[in-house]
């Protein structure tokens, strides 16, 4: 019986049409372009069946992204309540050390320190100068700002102002080479006069005799002696202490806490015998020196 494949011209014969066949359109699609309209409309007809096909995975791709981002939120806000339960914890401490620490002054009848007066500042400029180290605030006399007022940072003690103008003001950062401040040890109450080397990043410890107990990593406050600077307040720490025997002192690098190559926002702080004086004398003493300064 003859069935419908073993009709017509033999399978070689049908091989060598469909090969010359195939030979001649590939020629025309590639030197004539005259398919492009064609696959332009197979591209068109192909793009649902893509996206269908595509769409299993996509959703399994959403569903992992949102799975991941579900297992993040979830540890931060572990880590968050964690870190609030330190907090806390915390808190409760310095409560207790707060209400001791009140008793105990009461039982020396020592008077509680009143917080100071208090007033945020922006840095308006930094001094070009390479041999100094100075940045200018956009607060001055008519703020009440007056010469050698302490101003820090959320880190620690920057500096105190040494010109003071009507609108703004001119601040001695403690890195400047003619710097100074006094200083003592937050672990053993030792003190010290830290000294600015120059450098943002640098400070000095002048005249320490080899056999004082200091280390590396110690914490360095303020003292309050001076009467610039209120006790307390952070200031550096030790980050290199060399004891050669050769030398009559020991040479004792610290690294301020206040982050003085990027300063913004700052704080300046008042005395309590500031709090209630007028800065008229200063606004004169301000317009004096603008005077002097557009004479010039």
């Amino acid at each position: 019986m003859d069935t419908i494949f073993t009709r017509g011209p033999s399978l070689n014969i049908r091989l060598t049409l469909a090969l010359v066949l195939s030979v001649i359109l590939i020629f025309v699609d590639h030197k004539m372009d005259g398919f492009k309209s064609t696959r332009v409309y197979l591209n068109s007809l192909m793009s649902p069946l893509q996206y269908i096909a595509n769409l299993p995975g996509l959703m399994l791709s959403e569903s992992a992204q949102r799975l991941t981002s579900q297992e993040q939120l979830l540890a931060e806000n572990q880590k968050l309540n964690n870190k609030l339960l330190l907090m806390s914890e915390k808190l409760q401490q310095f409560d207790v050390i707060s209400k001791e620490n009140a008793q105990l002054r009461e039982l020396l009848q020592a008077p509680v320190r009143e917080s100071s007066h208090k007033m945020v500042a922006e840095l308006m400029a930094v001094d070009k100068n390479p041999y100094s180290q100075q940045v200018v605030i956009n607060k001055g006399a008519i703020d009440g700002v007056y010469l050698s007022q302490p101003v820090l940072d959320d880190k620690g003690i920057v500096g105190q102002v040494m010109e003071v103008g009507s609108t703004n003001s001119r601040v001695l950062l403690i890195a400047d080479v003619t710097h100074a401040i006094p200083v003592r040890s937050l672990r053993n109450d030792i003190r010290f006069i830290a000294t600015g080397s120059g450098a943002l990043n640098e400070l000095f410890l002048e005249h320490v005799p080899h056999s004082v107990d200091i280390r590396e990593g110690d914490t360095l406050i303020s003292s309050g002696l001076g009467d610039v600077f209120p006790e307390g307040y952070p200031v550096a720490k030790v980050t290199q202490v060399v004891r050669d025997e050769s030398r009559p002192f020991a040479r004792v690098t610290v690294a301020p806490l206040a982050d003085l190559d990027r300063l913004r926002h700052l704080l300046l702080l008042w005395r309590n015998n500031q709090d209630d004086i007028a800065p008229d004398n200063e606004l004169e003493e301000a317009a004096e020196n603008e005077e002097k300064t557009s004479d010039a």
